[in-house]
């Protein structure tokens, strides 16, 4: 369980690196996409240690969030409006 953690955090610091160094604004969109996807992973690994079902509504939240929020971004960058 604590190399699952570790391995996580690793990808964190991995995904902030693209965030804060990817050349383009899309290899930033990315890593940010990434880094939700690893925050639903925190909250399901969470959820099976604590034994909390609440922990899973976090994550189906964050993804959906995450998701909507990368299409958003997509559009943006892509210059067209959200009622496209």
């Amino acid at each position: 369980m604590i190399v699952l953690m570790v391995l996580l955090i690793l990808c964190c610091f991995l995904c902030l690196y693209r965030i804060g160094m990817g050349p383009t604004p899309p290899d930033r969109t990315v890593g940010i996409d990434i880094l939700g996807t690893l925050v639903v992973g925190f909250c399901a690994f969470t959820a099976i240690l604590t034994g909390k079902d609440w922990y899973m509504n976090v994550a189906i939240s964050w993804a959906l969030l995450s998701f909507i929020g990368t299409i958003a971004l997509a559009k943006f960058l892509e210059g067209r409006g959200f009622d496209e």
